[in-house]
């Protein structure tokens, strides 16, 4: 081993900037009376989102898994009446790594009683034009941007379309099997590059890319998953939702998510039947959303690498 693996990968100036960028941060929310508030970060339920695995441990005998969002917790606490809340901490998910994740991360996840999504794209909007100093901002769906970069509508293309438009624009060493994957790798390896330098808010995604996000009819009326992400330069930093709040869609879409684990190998874990509880007896109408602070520290100060930005990374920690 060498003898300066006991040393921060970030330096100490970077150290002292994401401290400054975390005090920044709370004073934005300190100013709108959003209160801070803890939940934690060791549960007895995992995730069950398809896309990210939850880091497994034990505590007391029983599987125990480290939160991959602080989530359910907050939605928990909005359904008890704390009204406008925000995370400031650690997430953890497995098997993340490389030059823009690391699995212990430090997340920034928040939630506005009675707004929609669009409302909260705006204090997004406002929060990073602040910390990252531009009023370069561009807004557009989900289908604008599709349409514009490869003339096809993604809510109404079939398969097959989808398929041949992911042949055509890469070079894949496979053939994906389904929708969502088709508009991910679309998304990934050919859309987030055309985006400006500047923030890049995206709304009204494919339903079936919902998550925990209501699904509305938009103009046209075609369902879209009513969430937004925010990139900046083509890097993603935030998802937003306006929140599902219905109790019963909620179950049936966890145990989806369980049904589509099970199909592809991939471990099933207990899901978070306690947010079902909560929704039943009533969470406010709301909406929220979760920030990469690492990244938006990594844009902030024109680091390249997380590791410039995390005191020890996995690799030394």
């Amino acid at each position: 081993m060498s003898t300066d693996t006991w040393r921060p990968t970030a330096t100490i100036a970077a150290l002292r900037q994401r401290a400054a960028l975390l005090a920044e941060i709370r004073t934005f929310f300190a100013e709108r009376n959003v209160v801070e508030a803890e939940v934690p970060v060791l549960s007895q339920r995992a995730t069950s989102d398809p896309h990210i695995e939850s880091i497994t441990t034990e505590c007391r005998g029983e599987s125990a898994y480290l939160a991959t969002s602080p989530e359910f917790g907050l939605k928990r606490l909005l359904a008890a009446g704390l009204g406008d809340c925000y995370y400031l901490g650690k997430a953890f998910r497995q098997g993340e790594s490389g030059g823009r994740h690391n699995p212990e991360f430090t997340m920034l996840e928040w939630y506005r009683c009675s707004w929609d999504d669009h409302q909260l794209m705006e204090e997004v909007a406002k929060l990073l034009c602040g910390i990252l100093a531009t009023d370069q901002i561009q807004s557009l769906s989900y289908r604008e941007l599709f349409l514009r970069e490869l003339q096809l509508d993604p809510h109404g293309a079939s398969e097959a379309e989808l398929i041949s438009c992911v042949k055509r624009e890469m070079e894949l060493s496979f053939v994906p099997r389904e929708r969502s994957e088709c508009l991910d790798l679309l998304m990934s390896h050919r859309l987030e590059a055309t985006m400006s330098e500047g923030i890049t808010l995206l709304y009204d995604f494919p339903a079936e890319q919902a998550a925990l996000a209501k699904v509305v009819a938009d103009e046209q009326g075609t369902p879209v998953a009513r969430r937004f992400e925010a990139y900046v330069g083509g890097l993603e930093l935030a998802n937003g939702y306006w929140e599902l709040t219905d109790s019963a869609e909620q179950q049936r879409r966890f145990e989806k998510d369980l049904e589509y684990r099970h199909a592809n190998q991939r471990p099933v874990h207990p899901f978070e039947e306690r947010l079902v509880a909560a929704l039943d007896q009533g969470m406010p109408e709301c909406a929220g959303v979760a920030l990469g602070v690492d990244r938006l520290l990594m844009l902030k100060a024109g680091y390249q690498s997380i590791e410039e930005v995390i005191a020890f990374p996995f690799s030394r920690a």
